[in-house]
């Protein structure tokens, strides 16, 4: 039999600017641009992996983080299985709003239950000379919101942009109640007795 595939989707959340594009950019096609524009409304990319021995398909969606797309892009939280929050470490407002982001999702995304959904902190920019937020502050917020999993990312040089979004197929396929994306719905019982002819229905 062969290997089946999971279909995941990811969303990148964040303000303007903080480099959801270029992340998304930089770990689907490992190039970035420092001339990209930022999204209007949404837009997505797909990357076929391995994690773990599981073959997943990841669907990346890239929302736009400015105020004034927000119709555009609630729609589509819904039937996400991991979201990524997004600051960049060199903006400490885009830091102060991810309680506001983790809000809207959790509400848009209709999550029952939002202590147990996967999701992932990444401080990108870390490139950068001039930092206004702390590891260790972003540490704290992480624990403090639901003991995530927090990575300091540049999509400009590559830093630990794979492992994040690797960390978020983990999370995934880790919580029991989301193993049905790992059940093939096209199996059929060998063991199953035929029905008896003489039955009345």
């Amino acid at each position: 039999m062969s290997a089946k595939t999971s279909l995941l989707k990811v969303i990148l959340l964040g303000d303007g600017g903080v480099g959801k594009s270029s992340l998304m950019n930089r770990y689907v096609t490992n190039k970035f641009d420092t001339h990209l524009f930022h999204t209007i409304g949404v837009e997505f990319l797909n990357k076929d992996l391995e994690v773990d021995g599981h073959m997943v398909t990841l669907q990346i969606w890239d929302t736009a983080g400015q105020e004034r797309f927000r119709s555009l892009r609630t729609p589509f939280y819904r039937g996400s299985d991991c979201c990524l929050l997004t600051f960049s470490v060199d903006d400490s407002q885009s830091f102060l709003n991810m309680g506001n982001w983790k809000k809207e999702f959790v509400y848009y995304a209709d999550v029952k239950e939002p202590e147990k959904f996967p999701f992932v902190v990444l401080g990108n920019k870390v490139d950068v000379a001039e930092r206004q937020v702390s590891a260790e502050d972003a540490r704290q917020w992480c624990l403090e919101n639901g003991n995530y999993p927090y990575y300091e990312t540049s999509a400009k040089d590559a830093t630990n942009v794979a492992g994040a979004f690797e960390e978020a197929v983990r999370r995934v396929l880790s919580m029991e109640e989301r193993t049905d994306h790992l059940i093939p719905t096209d199996t059929v019982s060998l063991h199953r007795k035929p029905r008896s002819a003489s039955c009345c229905s």
